[in-house]
């Protein structure tokens, strides 16, 4: 039976590797994982058993209580002892479900070995339970099933004990369709869930009991028992069957029985996570999980203390790390020394001072620390590969503070919020001073700027503003364009890249700093020929490429880093309506320059380079992109007309509707700058019994009907002329 423990005795077992497990609970919103949590934390005795399933007790901060919701993700180090009385640590994190905050979600992963994904009984396998699902995949994080709500079975699809086996053994084939379809193949067969196998968990986190096969063999317990429980009059039922199977046995079984401690999980994860030399005495450290190897150590989360500062928290690799410690930020390139190390016990932190490889500690004193930042007690080491996000900033709102006086604090807000939250981005609009904020979604939004006030901020937003993106369907050039002194002269061509290419360059697999050999390979692999594939220059992060295809011209090395900047300039504000570009190739064709320095310094080539990049895009069928949202709606069954008609009125489209039980579950997309008004549409239309979360999709080329409106409110709010230039303003003859 498990009991509490103190930090001293879970520091007792810490260094021993086979009782640690790391592992996190992934699912989509609102399927009970911080309720699953809480018994969970109960069990340890970090909080009452009388609240648990109420308390969300890892939901730290006010607005996650008060919207009972994950935003920021946590982490607590559990202690477990089994039936059999073996003693183990188990380092927990709690991840965000809305699809807003899967970011945060994605670094989670690179923390821990196993996830227990938690999947709703009625609604079964959902859009965020795929993509969280997807993303352990990748990671190399092996999977085990809870389903959670059983009682909605017995409650609201009124079914009885057979009936209630044959709908889950379909949740768990769909489950196990996604680990056929996103595992490597090495894995696929091993890391399929089932019940036999003890990979599968049922419960109700609410009731707080929950059984797998070896506790239901053991404790004699079957779905005929959960569905007399459900329909009896005894009120004491449910206490009872939570107390023969308690939930967190249920779990915990699979967590020590399936997920792997660190040194066995970290050979075949640091092959795919950490790209040096794996026969180094780094890269043995690394995959042996060596407590006496140099200390390497990867930040997933960033938390800003009021009184403590940035607390740096993430995997330890490798090495053994103490108070006191000279490390190396290898990302940063700077030195740091570690304060303090500290576990985190629920939602408080607890010193330990030091703590071996193979767990999660939490480290204070590095102010420099970011989230995917590689700590080394070595200087120069590989960092750990850069962390693959799913989706991208698509809307944007101005904030300011009320009162001007306040300004040098929301700069410090925004810096903290923007330190916790790599996802967000902030920048100042040079021409009118305001302060934008790009998140995923309005929600992310919305979140941000409640934290803001959270800081004692009172500050205005603008309405939100949709990020557009500027792209070609054809090619142009080379065309000419000349320096502003008519000395030197640009030959360039435009061309688009695949989406595939693209989605490289967005997940970060090809990067301007990654070794050119490699870059090399990897676009021969796409297709490309060898001499397109060298020509590469640089490799914008937003999906953009720049490549020198010259031959034997004068000057053109120390002439780059000017027609870079004419690059950079133009990605970032393209012809159109002055958006972000992407997925675009610049093909440097020719270059004549002047033979005086003087004449060819960044003030001469950097506006002929974007004179030629805007003109080329401009007869190269220039077209507006716009954010769509994939949206998932849950109603009753007779609002689904209702729901399809709200969405065809926002330009939207119905893809498919299901029925799970008496629930309609509806996919569609949505433009996403129909949405703004999207909540008090589905609540008036459908008298508020409609649920629904969008999800950033894809970018789509804005319709003709449309396209010329969207353009001129664009450039109207930018104070820019109404009317697109045309080619001819940026072409130079000859």
């Amino acid at each position: 039976m498990p009991k509490f423990k103190s930090t001293q005795d879970i520091l007792r077992i810490i260094g021993n590797k086979d009782q640690i497990r790391n592992f996190g609970v992934i699912a989509h919103v609102d399927h009970g994982k911080t309720t699953m949590s809480d018994s969970l934390l109960a069990a340890s005795g970090i909080i009452s058993p009388s609240v648990a399933g109420q308390a969300l007790a890892l939901d730290s901060m006010k607005l996650e209580q008060n919207r009972q919701m994950t935003i920021r993700g946590a982490n607590v180090t559990l202690f477990y002892e089994n039936d059999d009385g073996k003693e183990y640590v188990i380092n927990m994190i709690d991840t965000p479900g809305h699809i807003d905050f899967t970011g945060r979600v994605t670094r989670a992963l690179r923390a821990i070995d196993g996830v227990v994904v938690v999947s709703d009984s009625v609604e079964g396998i959902m859009t965020q339970t795929e993509t969280v699902t997807r993303q352990a995949l990748e990671e190399r994080v092996r999977p085990v099933l809870y389903i959670n709500k059983i009682d909605r079975l017995v409650k609201e699809l009124r079914l009885d004990p057979a009936a209630m086996q044959k709908w889950l053994s379909n949740i768990i084939a769909e489950f196990n369709r996604l680990v056929d379809l996103y595992a490597e193949p090495e894995l696929k067969e091993k890391w399929k869930v089932s019940i036999q196998g003890n990979t599968v968990a049922f419960g109700s986190a609410k009731d707080r009991w929950g059984f797998n096969f070896k506790v239901a063999q053991k404790k004699g317990i079957s779905f005929k028992d959960v569905y007399d429980a459900y329909t009896s009059t005894d009120p004491t039922s449910i206490k009872k069957l939570s107390e023969r199977a308690p939930l967190h046995d249920a779990v915990l079984g699979m967590v020590v029985q399936h997920h792997p401690p660190p040194h066995v999980a970290q050979k075949y994860r640091i092959p795919k996570i950490w790209p040096g030399d794996l026969d180094s005495d780094i890269g043995k450290a690394l995959l042996n999980c060596d407590e006496n190897g140099p200390v390497l150590m990867m930040v997933t989360t960033i938390n800003v203390d009021p009184q403590a500062g940035r607390v740096a928290t993430g995997r330890l690799f490798s090495g053994t790390i103490k108070d006191g410690d000279e490390v190396f930020l290898i990302d940063a390139k700077r030195t740091g020394k570690v304060q303090s190390v500290n576990i985190y016990m629920g939602n408080t932190r607890e010193v330990v001072s030091v703590i071996p490889c193979g767990n999660i500690p939490a480290l204070l004193g590095l102010d420099y620390a970011v989230a995917g930042e590689t700590i080394s007690s070595i200087k120069n080491v590989p960092a750990f590969e850069s962390i693959k996000y799913v989706s991208e900033p698509v809307v944007t709102i101005a904030v300011e503070p009320k009162h001007p006086k306040d300004l040098p604090k929301l700069v410090e807000g925004l810096r903290r919020i923007t330190v916790e939250d790599p996802n967000l981005i902030v920048k100042i609009n040079e021409e009118t001073g305001e302060t934008l904020m790009a998140g995923m979604g309005v929600l992310h939004l919305e979140i941000a700027t409640s934290l803001l006030q959270e800081l004692g901020l009172d500050i205005k937003t603008t309405q939100p503003l949709i990020n557009y993106r500027e792209t070609i369907r054809g090619r142009a050039g080379p065309i000419m364009s000349k320096s502003p002194n008519k000395h030197n002269k640009i030959f360039l061509r435009v061309e688009p890249l695949s989406e595939e290419v693209i989605d490289m360059i967005r997940t970060g697999q090809l990067r301007e700093d990654m070794d050119k050999k490699e870059l090399s390979r990897l676009l021969r692999e796409k297709g490309w020929s060898t001499d397109d594939a060298r020509s590469v220059v640089t490799v914008d992060p937003t999906g953009n490429m720049l490549s020198d295809e010259t031959k034997g011209v004068q000057f053109i090395q120390e002439s780059m880093d000017s027609i870079k900047s004419g690059f950079e300039d133009v990605i970032h504000s393209g012809p159109i309506a002055q958006e972000s570009v992407r997925g675009l190739r610049f093909v440097l064709h020719h270059f004549v320059p002047h033979e005086d320095p003087a004449h060819r310094g960044l003030a001469q080539l950097m506006p002929a380079t974007r004179r030629a990049m805007l003109g080329s895009m401009l007869i190269a069928d220039p077209v507006l992109l716009e954010p769509i949202l994939g949206i998932e709606v849950k109603c009753p069954q007779e609002q689904i007309g209702t729901v399809a008609g709200i969405l065809s009125g926002k330009r939207g489209k119905l893809l498919n509707v299901d029925q799970k039980g008496v629930i309609a579950i509806i996919l569609g997309e949505v433009p996403a700058s129909e949405t703004f008004d999207l909540s008090e549409m589905m609540r008036g239309g459908t008298a508020g019994k409609a649920m629904w979360s969008t999800y950033f999709k894809t970018w789509q080329a804005v319709p003709q009907s449309v396209i010329r409106n969207i353009i001129t409110d664009i450039r109207k709010r930018k104070g820019i002329n109404p009317e697109p230039p045309s080619p001819d303003e940026f072409i130079d003859k000859e």
